[in-house]
């Protein structure tokens, strides 16, 4: 995969919402991009290049759409996680759930999150939505270099904050 074909990082547990938002990328070109995982602790295990993800490219994610309740691991979890490591703290993450929570909101831009969406219930309201996910956040949003130290973590869930 080559730098402009960078992945987007899926973090969905509900295998239905999960095929819709690969259907919306799907609708922008985006599918061959999009590597789904239904937990936190595979988002971690991605972003770190561990276990079944040792050996991805090394290139991160250009964007992570993260919903908030899940297993093992919430968003919450993960936003923190990464917005404290220095080689993945650059990388765009949306929030993506159907929490409308002042205090998720709330929770999430304090871990860190780039942006908060409620997902609409209305199928063609998804795809708007989605769209303009894309437009920005793939395509006019300029991303940081990554840094010459990125690699693997060892971190383990009980090492969390």
């Amino acid at each position: 995969m080559n730098s402009n074909a960078a992945p987007i990082l899926l973090v969905e547990d509900n295998p239905d919402d999960a095929e819709l938002t690969r259907l919306a990328l799907a609708r922008h070109g985006l599918q061959d991009r999009v590597v789904h995982v239904s937990d936190g602790m595979q988002a971690l295990d991605y972003l770190y290049r561990r276990d079944r993800f040792a050996d991805r490219p090394p290139a991160n994610p250009s964007l992570v759409l993260l919903d908030l309740k899940m297993p093992l691991l919430d968003g919450i979890g993960v936003l923190r996680e990464v917005k404290s490591t220095d080689h993945l703290r650059s990388i765009p993450i949306v929030v993506l759930t159907s929490s409308t929570e002042p205090s998720d909101l709330q929770r999430a831009y304090e871990a860190g999150t780039n942006a908060y969406i409620a997902k609409p219930t209305e199928f063609a309201e998804f795809l708007s939505a989605m769209k303009h996910v894309c437009e920005f956040w793939v395509n006019i949003n300029q991303t940081a270099p990554q840094s010459a130290g990125a690699g693997m973590r060892s971190t383990t869930f009980g090492e969390l904050n």
